[in-house]
């Protein structure tokens, strides 16, 4: 792998005071997501494990609010699993940037090693702030330097943050007496509040909701979240298909109108050569 790091320009100051500002932010949900996590009763190394080993915050606060909600671990995963499918389009978008640097000497084995070793790590490091940094620059080289850099980072600081706050929680015996207890639903709804700018997502989500609430006196824990995560899957199909209704329709018609010009127009030639027979 060639060397990420390199003199400091202004651009890279601009971008290490961004990623240094996210890494904050992040530091202190992973340190409220370890401390929440053991308070509420899980041993020490689930939060470190699911740190290293998922490093995706939504889908850990969703997995482990599942199980401290009474949860079975089946549906913690699925609950995670589903929140990270948003990654598979993340991955496509930055494909250029995960893999080794084109061009990298090497020999043929190790340089396939070495390829594939780097393509996993850099999977591994692929959340919303990786990509949002590396799609924010302009050339190859650039995308590269701050997908890695802000991977990097970000998983550094959020399994310090994380471990700390596994040490905090461990000390703490009352999480209500700290607000401890309403952490997860906290994050949940900072993480959402951004993605609910347009009328159709802000909808999509109220429909879930709904679900879930109406859902979970009935069904076990967890369950009314991916039943609600169902519903919106179809509801968006029903969406899409309306919207091709429409432009089919409009299609239709558009097709309809220069029909009629067509029949307009070979009237008007018939009638002119007609007329100059005449």
């Amino acid at each position: 792998m060639r060397i990420l790091w390199r003199t400091t320009s202004p651009a890279d100051a601009g971008l290490y005071r961004d990623i240094a500002l996210v890494a904050l932010a992040d530091g202190i949900v992973g340190l409220s997501f370890g401390a929440a996590a053991v308070a509420g009763g899980l041993p020490w190394w689930v939060p470190v494990a699911l740190s290293v080993l998922v490093f995706a915050g939504g889908s850990q606060i969703a997995a482990v609010g599942v199980v401290l909600g009474g949860g079975s671990p089946a549906a913690a995963v699925a609950a995670g699993a589903v929140l990270n499918t948003r990654l598979l389009p993340y991955g496509l978008a930055v494909a250029d940037v995960v893999g080794p640097a084109a061009g990298a000497p090497g020999r043929a084995f190790g340089s396939t090693v070495r390829g594939w070793l780097t393509r996993i790590v850099g999977a591994h490091l692929i959340t919303d702030e990786s990509v949002a940094f590396a799609l924010r620059q302009a050339g190859a080289a650039r995308r590269r330097f701050a997908f890695w850099t802000c991977g990097i980072v970000l998983f550094a600081v959020w399994n310090t943050a994380v471990l700390l706050g596994v040490l905090a929680g461990s000390m703490i015996t009352d999480t209500s007496a700290f607000g401890l207890d309403a952490t997860f639903p906290a994050v949940v709804v900072a993480l959402a509040l951004p993605a609910l700018a347009s009328r159709p997502t802000r909808n999509a989500a109220s429909a879930g909701a709904v679900i879930a609430v109406a859902l979970t006196p009935v069904l076990p824990a967890g369950l009314p979240l991916l039943a609600a995560l169902g519903g919106l899957a179809g509801l968006a199909g029903l969406a899409a298909r309306r919207d091709g209704w429409r432009i089919g329709g409009a299609d239709r018609g558009s097709t309809a109108d220069d029909n009629q010009f067509t029949d307009e127009k070979v009237t008007h030639e018939v009638r002119s050569e007609r007329a100059g027979g005449l």
